[in-house]
């Protein structure tokens, strides 16, 4: 659904842009609005704990559940600026995927005991919503260099299930966390036509009993086809790890994606 609705705004927006007029610098954009795809290659590890505290199966998520490798999801970024050297960044960042796999060895997945040859459905949702603060310390008409702080809300969602004549199974386990990411946000500005963005941001933090990390690194190339409107080809890559070792819903994630990504982005 939010793949439509992608195509739905950018034809919205680009009834708004303008056809002409100056090419003004994207270090002075006042708003923009990226909108396109990425095409993302997974790698999943997982362990869920049942609720008596016996540890589960470490598990591939690809390999043992079936959960798709690659993926094309929605990207979505907005940037605000306030005054010279303030901008507000908001993004969400989506990976659902969907698996089915008949099993090859036993699996303890939070209160189920899994059976070779059980077929198992299952289930991964990973979201990331961020809002992010930045200051640019060096700005000009070619250069930004901004140090940015973002508040990230992350969610790993997953979810086994076996109908079978022997077994019927539906375990889920949802994990949660709010994580601080300090990071650093450069323009390069290298022709009228053409410039790059760099984005990265990493945190490791403990919080009550929520061990985790997160990384997120974005390099972009941008051509301006129009003054306000731009087509860029760029690369992505998450990296986050997620533990909880309450002794009623222990578990951890580890996940990375990336991949290359192409949007198009409206600015004023």
């Amino acid at each position: 659904m939010i793949k439509y609705g992608i195509a739905a705004s950018l034809a919205l927006l680009a009834t708004l842009a303008h056809a002409d007029g100056d090419y003004i610098s994207p270090t002075n954009d006042r708003v923009r609005v990226s909108l396109g795809i990425m095409d993302l290659s997974s790698t999943t590890t997982l362990q869920v704990d049942s609720t008596t505290g016996t540890p589960g199966t470490v598990v591939n998520g690809e390999d043992q559940l079936g959960l798709s490798k690659d993926n094309i999801e929605p990207k979505i970024q907005a940037m605000v600026r306030a005054g010279s050297r303030n901008r507000i960044f908001f993004d969400y960042f989506t990976l659902d995927r969907t698996g089915n796999a008949t099993l090859t060895e036993p699996i303890v997945f939070r209160d189920a005991l899994l059976q070779v040859g059980d077929p198992v459905q299952s289930l991964l949702n990973f979201r990331v919503l961020g809002i992010t603060y930045a200051y640019s310390f060096y700005r000009s008409e070619k250069l930004e260099f901004s140090a940015m702080l973002g508040a990230d809300s992350v969610d790993i969602q997953a979810q086994v299930k076996v109908q079978s004549p022997v077994q019927h199974v539906n375990q889920m386990q949802d994990l949660a966390g709010p994580f601080p990411a300090p990071g650093l946000d450069a323009t390069w500005v290298l022709s009228k036509r053409f410039y790059v963005d760099a984005r990265v941001q990493y945190l490791s933090l403990h919080f009550d009993n929520l061990d985790g990390s997160l990384g997120i690194l974005e390099f972009d190339a941008l051509y301006r086809f129009r003054p306000n409107v731009s087509f860029a080809l760029g690369y992505t890559d998450v990296k986050a790890h997620l533990s909880d070792d309450q002794s009623t819903s222990g578990g951890y994630f580890d996940l990375d994606t990336k991949g290359p990504q192409f949007f198009v982005r409206v600015a004023f």
